[in-house]
């Protein structure tokens, strides 16, 4: 199992960012997504890479302002993804932690450094998202 955190602070309220998060309908600020099918009143969906490729995700846990979870899972990997929201200094901190499973050898070797860069990438969409560029 593969291990990624991150952790990044905001100047934006914390319903703000909530609500930019959790809003799978309203992807296009999201760099790596072409699209996202929602199903289950919001309680699981499929984000579609720009390159066609599915990932299947089921909410587990949705604490509203506090923690968004849920459990992801394409042909490469299988894992969890927690969202931690947080204020400190009069700013808000989310802490992003994924955590994975990949199929092959391979995969398990990079599985690390391409969720690290896949978090990078999330956290600076997010910042522009939100105006604090």
């Amino acid at each position: 199992m593969q291990k990624a955190e991150c952790t990044a602070e905001f100047g934006s309220r914390v319903d703000k960012i909530w609500d930019i998060m959790t809003d799978n309908a309203n992807y296009a600020w999201r760099s790596d997504i072409s699209n996202i099918v929602v199903r289950d009143g919001g309680n699981a969906f499929t984000e579609y890479t720009k390159k066609g490729y599915a990932t299947e995700f089921t909410v587990t846990l949705k604490i509203p302002h506090e923690r968004y979870e849920f459990d992801m899972k394409n042909d490469a990997m299988s894992g969890h993804f927690t969202a931690v929201f947080s204020k400190v200094n009069g700013r808000t901190k989310v802490t992003l932690i994924e955590e994975v499973e990949a199929v092959g050898v391979v995969k398990k070797m990079f599985a690390g450094m391409y969720l690290k860069k896949h978090q990078k990438a999330y956290i600076s969409d997010l910042r522009k998202a939100l105006g604090e560029v």
